[in-house]
């Protein structure tokens, strides 16, 4: 993942809020259990612009595979019509993609230069960057190099992207009440952590609640969504909220 200018703000005010409890802490004798909870503060504030970026990425990348399905059929009524493949794609430049649109402007661009086909499709699916979109445009490219039926190809990749998005909704809807009931088991854990505050079992029971809390959120990224990476964002939240709970609730009571 780059860099960007929020990820540097996030960690810059993570460190600033550091610097600011260790200095309450060692001047106006900050209780140790409030200096933590604002360390877990802290460390959320830092990571939480890195857990934005990826959704904001599996939330682009879904709407590039739903606007990509839109072009593939745009682009197979054209060539049914007649019109070679690297016109209907120059044709289409100026209609209106979504998040997809900036890149298919700049496919149509090269190919008006006179950039061949294949090689902009390439450089179109690098730009991308979506394993779907990568797949659908190697088929394309293969057809129109080897210069077979290019409207069955491409009817047979516009199905396939169909079918992909399809079974990805379907499975999001089935795996919908395990993710309930996967958060619904860890905040139910987190009040037994809580009703435990003061034994000394509250301790091992937040480092099982951490460990759960990650991978459980791992997993609910992989059956939802087919991708560890998508489960980052549950980790995360389950993570942090039972760091935040668990330090909040002995800074303040």
């Amino acid at each position: 993942m780059d860099i960007k200018k929020a990820h540097i703000v996030g960690i810059i005010a993570a460190v600033l809020v550091i610097v600011g409890s260790l200095m309450a802490w060692k001047w106006i004798n900050l209780k140790s259990e409030m200096f933590y909870f604002i360390i877990g503060i802290s460390v959320v504030i830092g990571i939480l612009p890195f857990v934005v970026s990826l959704i904001i990425e599996s939330s682009k990348e879904k709407e590039n595979n739903e606007m990509f399905l839109e072009f593939s059929r745009n682009l197979v009524e054209s060539v049914k019509s007649g019109t070679p493949i690297s016109k209907s794609i120059i044709n289409l430049r100026g209609k209106y993609y979504g998040s997809l649109t900036p890149y298919i402007k700049k496919l149509a661009n090269q190919i008006s230069l006179g950039i061949p086909v294949k090689n902009a499709l390439e450089t179109f699916a690098r730009d991308v960057d979506s394993r779907v979109i990568s797949r659908a445009v190697t088929l394309i490219s293969e057809a129109e190099k080897a210069g077979g039926e290019i409207e069955g190809i491409l009817e047979s990749v516009a199905k396939s992207v169909n079918e992909t998005e399809k079974l990805k909704k379907e499975r999001l809807s089935v795996i919908y009440s395990l993710v309930v009931q996967g958060y619904i088991i860890f905040f139910v854990f987190i009040v037994i952590m809580l009703i435990y505050g003061a034994e000394e079992v509250a301790k091992p029971m937040l480092y099982l609640l951490i460990i759960q809390g990650l991978f459980t959120g791992l997993v609910i990224g992989k059956l939802a969504e087919g991708s560890l990476k998508a489960g980052i964002k549950h980790s995360f939240a389950m993570v942090a909220l039972s760091l935040l709970i668990y330090m909040g609730a002995k800074a303040f009571f």
